[in-house]
C-alpha cells in the first residue's frame, strides 16, 4: 500500500506522462506536492522505484517509467499497459530453510518491508506464521515482514517472500538490515559503515547505492532467516 503523498506523485508523473509525453522535472513535482525541498521528491521517487511502481532511466534527462498503477480498475484508465519482464526466479540462498519442520515457534508477520513506512508504525500485526525453532538463532524478539520490491533479489530475497528479522539496534558490515532512514521510511538493504558514513546497499544493479550520515539511520533489526514464500495461516 502507497502512502498518500507516494500516491499523489505517482498519479501527477502518470498524468503528465500521458499529457506531455515526459515526466515532470523534480522542481515541478516539488511544487505540485507542495514540498519545501526537492529532498522529500527523491525520497518518495526512491521509494516508488523500490515497490516496482516506477523505473528510472539510465542516462536520460526527465526519464521515469511507470510500469504499474495501483488503482486503475477503480478510476477506469485504459491506456495504460504495464510492461512485463520475463525470467526466471533466482536460486535461493544456500543456507535457506525449509518450513516443514514440526519444531516450529509462531512469530507475528508485521507488515510489508519496502521504503515508506517505519517499522515501529506497523504494530498491529496481520497474524501469525509459523517458524522453523533452529532459524531463530538467539534470543531476544523476532518478528517476520513480507518483502515487496526486488531490490535485493541477486542477495536471493524476492518479492513475496517473508524474511525473519531480529529485533537489534547495531549492526557489522554485511548484515542485511532493516533500517529506518531519517526516521520516514524503512528498507531491506545490506549495511555497509565507513567512518561516519552509512551506505546501504541493494542487492541488484538496477538500484544504486545510498550513502547517509550515521545520525540519519537506525538500525531496528538484523535479517536471521528467509522463507521463500508466504505463508497463509
Amino acid at each position: 500500500m502507497l502512502t498518500k503523498k507516494q500516491l499523489e506523485l505517482l498519479e501527477f508523473i502518470y498524468n503528465r506522462t500521458q499529457n506531455d509525453g515526459v515526466s515532470p522535472s523534480f522542481d515541478e513535482m516539488k511544487e505540485a506536492l507542495s514540498l519545501r525541498s526537492k529532498s522529500g521528491i527523491h525520497r518518495l521517487i526512491t521509494a516508488l522505484e523500490e515497490r516496482g511502481f516506477i523505473r528510472r532511466l539510465a542516462h536520460r534527462a526527465r526519464a521515469i517509467e511507470i510500469t504499474k498503477m495501483p488503482n486503475l480498475q477503480s478510476n477506469g484508465s485504459k491506456n495504460f499497459n504495464p510492461r512485463v519482464i520475463q525470467g526466471s526466479r533466482p536460486s535461493q540462498p544456500s543456507d535457506a530453510m525449509s518450513v516443514s519442520s514440526d519444531d516450529v515457534r509462531s512469530l507475528p508477520l508485521m507488515g510489508r518491508i519496502a521504503a515508506g513506512v517505519p517499522i515501529s508504525a506497523i504494530e498491529d500485526y496481520t497474524q501469525d506464521i509459523p517458524v522453523p525453532n533452529n532459524m531463530l538463532r538467539s534470543e531476544g524478539r523476532h518478528y517476520a515482514l513480507e518483502v515487496k520490491g526486488d531490490s535485493m533479489i541477486d542477495a536471493g530475497i524476492n518479492d513475496g517472500d517473508v524474511v525473519i528479522i531480529k529485533e537489534t539496534n547495531t549492526a557489522e558490515t554485511g548484515d542485511i538490515i532493516v533500517a529506518l532512514v531519517e526516521d520516514q521510511e524503512a528498507t531491506l538493504k545490506r549495511f555497509r559503515r565507513s567512518g561516519s558514513s552509512i551506505a546501504l546497499e541493494a542487492a541488484n544493479p538496477a538500484y544504486e547505492t545510498r550513502v547517509f550520515r550515521d545520525s540519519q539511520i537506525k538500525v531496528q533489526g538484523k535479517l536471521v532467516g528467509l522463507i521463500l514464500s508466504l505463508i497463509h495461516i
